[in-house]
């Protein structure tokens, strides 16, 4: 008798077969383009199976860089308050993360992103859309500057996370995170609300896809 054809049910590995479609198709596509249909169709399973396991595609895309906590809670609550301290909030939220007993999480997720091409645009795509974009649209910032002051704020939150969870260069990976609050806070809230170059000519073509594009000035 021959063996059924179509969808695969669910079963004990689907959830992981997801999840390896997810990758492939996030990192090819990106987050935005990237649709459920086209991550069950790579998975082989039914569309309905990826939202039983994973609800919805902000959720799937965590799942899938295995980020430990979810930007849509924390990023608002970080930025909550006067605009003038959401830089320091924001660093000290992210040392929370790290610090914390999810942190490892965190860590890991930087370290496969130094050492893979995929993991890396994971982490830059999920880095970008879900928190930067987030903090952009949270703080009302202009959409003509979002893209470059995303980028500048993650080179320093990456640097930090390097350089002090995974290089350990002294003394700031022993420092109290109140100390690097104060140290580091200051400057990404330069980069939040600041004055800032203009952003380099050569790079005008690209910011329509970057993180804040099409959010409303205040």
């Amino acid at each position: 008798m021959a063996g059924r054809t179509g969808r695969r049910p669910g079963g004990q590995d689907t959830r992981e077969q997801i999840l390896a479609a997810a990758r492939e198709v996030f990192a090819q596509r990106g987050y935005d383009r990237a649709t459920i249909r086209q991550i069950a169709t790579t998975a082989g399973v039914d569309p309905a199976l990826v939202h039983h396991y994973f609800d919805t595609k902000e959720k799937l895309f965590a799942a899938t860089v295995n980020f430990p906590m979810d930007p849509a809670e924390f990023v608002p609550r970080a930025l909550a308050g006067p605009v003038e301290g959401a830089g320091e909030r924001l660093v000290r939220t992210f040392l929370a993360v790290w610090d914390s007993p999810v942190g490892a999480a965190g860590v890991a997720l930087l370290r496969s992103a130094v050492s893979s091409e995929l993991a890396a645009r994971l982490l830059r795509e999920f880095l970008t859309t879900q928190i930067l974009r987030r903090a952009m649209a949270t703080l009302r910032v202009d959409p003509s500057e979002a893209a470059w002051r995303s980028s500048l704020i993650a080179s320093q939150i990456s640097g930090l996370g390097l350089t002090r969870y995974i290089l350990k260069v002294e003394p700031l990976a022993s420092l109290p995170p109140e100390a690097v609050v104060a140290a580091i806070g200051p400057t990404i809230q330069r980069y939040l609300t600041g004055d800032l170059p203009p952003t380099p000519a050569d790079q005008g073509d690209i910011q329509p896809d970057m993180p804040g594009s099409g959010l409303n000035k205040s």
